[in-house]
């Protein structure tokens, strides 16, 4: 694959004032382009020091200039990068200068995906880059770049040559079915079968601690006015983050916190209590709190113990996404006997170490866990339907029926994977992909 021939130029450095301001260049017209702007074409892979000069050849500003030759460069195209000062003003002068002189504005994310399309990257590899630069935590950071150094890619491309040598068997047996000596009932091709399905395991566990790691889980605190669900927020956050009062319909509006429980990246959103209300902008709150309800991974249903839940209350609410009733004031009251859900004090911390326990589970998260790399839903989908195509390759091969049907699932689950790592792609998946992106990425 290759990428566009012209040339891209975008600031790599977030916008705002600071220190330093970078901009990159890439594509055929990035010598030209250096000639014009600094004089000369720098030394590849040295920092030199340069003026950045306009069409009059006045000073634009002045910095550091390297240049990265083709194909030996992050894009694998002629690469130059501007390190000057990081005032808005002086970096969109210089930009506008490359410009004018046959660059255009970079998409968000272009240049990674010319990394991919050059083959200096594959697709996991350059979600990587996403995943480490929004990193909500080490851990997430650590795997993200695990992912960058290729691990994910790895395991995802040996489990991909598993399924090849089984195909190999069944191809064998459709070309030459006259020679088929029961080899396909052989301990050979089950022991293969039983390691393809270990890798899947191992992958998808790995996998989905990534996912986690990556996209972190977000949880809505919902409940009636004063169950505590701000109490609950500043607890988790461990600080002042809600206003709590002892007025019911102090929270109005979302509040939102990010917090970190051993690595595991949470959302955490603190809502407007349920209920019904003459006042107007209560009742905007009851319906965000709602909304938001629906686009949770998870939802903390306080009930406040010393009141009890309303008759039907806990029976009418809905059960997707995932919902956990959790008692608070147990300080001053105890949840009602058998209650089957968590019980805890947002004003005293009793509970609060195992609701933390919870949430990890809920994310399917464990700390600490050895070779855990960055992944998606995406990556994970594109596993469950490989695996699911190889599963039932299997079980036609227990019937020794439809070979070619075998042939045809295993050949449907190597392109599965393949859309992990981007062997198999589509112009709107890599457009969906780095649209996300940052732009001097």
């Amino acid at each position: 694959m290759t990428s566009d021939s012209d040339t891209i130029v975008a600031a790599a450095t977030p916008p705002g004032r600071g220190g330093i301001g970078i901009v990159r260049i890439s594509g055929p017209a990035t010598r030209t382009i250096a000639e014009s702007m600094l004089g000369r074409v720098p030394r590849p892979r040295y920092a030199d020091t340069a003026v950045f000069s306009d069409r009059d050849g006045r000073a634009i500003d002045t910095g550091l200039a390297l240049f990265f030759p083709a194909p030996r460069s992050f894009t694998g195209e002629d690469v130059l990068e501007l390190h000057g000062h990081g005032g808005p003003v002086v970096m969109d002068l210089v930009i506008r200068r490359a410009v004018e002189l046959g660059a255009r504005p970079a998409r968000p994310g272009e240049f990674s995906e010319r990394a991919f399309l050059n083959d200096k990257i594959d697709l996991a590899q350059a979600e990587a880059i996403a995943d480490l630069i929004g990193a909500g935590s080490a851990e997430a950071a650590r795997a993200a770049l695990g992912s960058l150094a290729g691990e994910f890619s790895r395991e995802v491309r040996a489990l991909a040559a598993q399924i090849t040598e089984l195909r190999v068997f069944v191809e064998a047996a459709i070309d030459f079915p006259d020679e088929d000596a029961g080899f396909l009932d052989s301990p050979a091709v089950r022991d293969r079968l039983a390691d393809i399905f270990g890798r899947f395991e191992l992958i998808g566990r790995a996998a989905s601690q990534g996912r986690a790691l990556s996209e972190g889980l977000t949880v809505v605190i919902a409940g009636r006015p004063n169950a505590g669900k701000s109490s609950l927020l500043n607890a988790l956050a461990g600080h002042d983050a809600a206003i709590v009062t002892g007025i019911p319909g102090t929270t109005r509006d979302l509040l939102r916190e990010h917090i970190e429980i051993d690595g595991l990246p949470i959302h955490v959103v603190d809502t407007a209590g349920l209920r019904d209300s003459g006042d107007i902008i209560e009742e905007e709150g009851v319906r965000r709190a709602r909304a938001e309800m629906h686009r949770a991974d998870l939802v903390l249903y306080l009930v406040d113990a010393s009141i009890g839940d309303a008759p039907g209350e806990l029976e009418s609410l809905a059960r997707d996404p995932p919902l956990l009733v959790v008692w608070n004031k147990t300080d001053i009251a105890a949840p009602p006997a058998g209650h089957p859900n968590i019980a805890i004090s947002a004003l005293t911390g009793t509970g609060l170490p195992e609701l933390r326990e919870r949430l990890k589970a809920a994310a399917g998260y464990r700390a600490g866990d050895a070779g855990v790399f960055s992944a998606r839903r995406r990556h994970l989908d594109a596993l469950a339907r490989a695996e699911r195509f190889v599963q039932s390759a299997a079980a036609r091969l227990a019937q020794r029926a439809a070979f070619e049907l075998v042939a045809e699932e295993l050949r449907l689950a190597q392109q599965a994977l393949g859309e992990i790592t981007g062997a198999v792609t589509s112009d709107a998946l890599l457009g969906a992909i780095f649209a996300g992106f940052c732009i001097g990425k």
